[in-house]
């Protein structure tokens, strides 16, 4: 096991042994695990671990069950079409794709909130019902935006046991999730290609006018770049990709 790996299951572990309450009897003197008589303090602990590792998946949970793929992949695109190299930066995209992740997911997490994480934080339920709570919202945004022959593809490839009508409640949630990512992707080429066909005219305009010219050896990138930069900004271009991404969602 890597250097990194086995610190990393040791730290993890660590922080285990220490949300153990003080005399719950989970741990000897000599270090090894004794019996506890109190059930509640070992669903402590679960509750606990389940919680950090949530949170540690957290990133993956935003990219694979929200609309964060959707939205980057096309603004990703279009810096590539207007061939600005790394204009905007990496951390621009990014920040704006989060940005308009919160604004489409918004009304998705407060339903979440309502129905499993408040209960929880006011200690009115247990983590499985909340987690069981929360799901079923994010589970209606993901239905919504998948379509129905991704969802019958990872049903087959997974063989799970659906009837002719595939009810939704029959789809475990992995299937969705795997169904909803191909959705979004597919997507997110259609609006790629979208905008890149203005684009790519220009360019071909530039090329063909350049060698009517003879002018071989100037590249045409060097032409066409100013001027797709300023057709996107008379077009008012980053409104519209961002009313366009909003608005899919819907």
């Amino acid at each position: 096991m890597k250097p990194f790996a086995r610190c990393l299951i040791m730290g993890f572990a660590g922080m285990l042994l220490l949300t153990v309450p003080a005399g719950a009897g989970m741990v000897g003197e000599d270090g090894s695990l004794l019996d506890t008589s109190d059930p509640d303090e070992v669903a402590t602990v679960l509750e606990i671990a389940i919680i950090m590792t949530i949170l540690t998946l957290a990133p993956a949970i935003l990219v694979l069950t929200t609309s964060f793929t959707r939205i980057i992949v096309v603004l990703s695109f279009l810096r590539r079409a207007l061939a600005t190299q790394q204009l905007p930066p990496n951390q621009v995209l990014i920040g704006l794709a989060l940005l308009l992740t919160a604004v489409v997911m918004t009304p998705t997490w407060t339903k979440m909130y309502d129905a499993g994480f408040g209960p929880f934080i006011d200690r009115e339920i247990s983590v499985r019902e909340a987690l069981v709570r929360a799901e079923k919202p994010m589970r209606e945004f993901m239905l919504r935006q998948t379509r129905v022959t991704d969802i019958e593809l990872m049903v087959s490839l997974s063989k799970t046991e659906v009837s002719e009508e595939l009810l939704p409640k029959e789809i475990p949630t992995h299937v969705l999730i795997a169904s909803f990512i191909i959705s979004e992707l597919t997507r997110a080429f259609t609006m790629g290609f979208i905008l890149y066909l203005p684009f790519v005219i220009i360019d071909l305009v530039i090329s063909t006018t350049l060698i009517s010219m003879g002018m071989l050896v100037l590249p045409p990138i060097l032409i066409s770049l100013p001027f797709k930069v300023l057709l996107f900004v008379l077009v008012n271009g980053w409104a519209l990709v961002v009313q366009s991404l909003v608005v899919s969602f819907y």
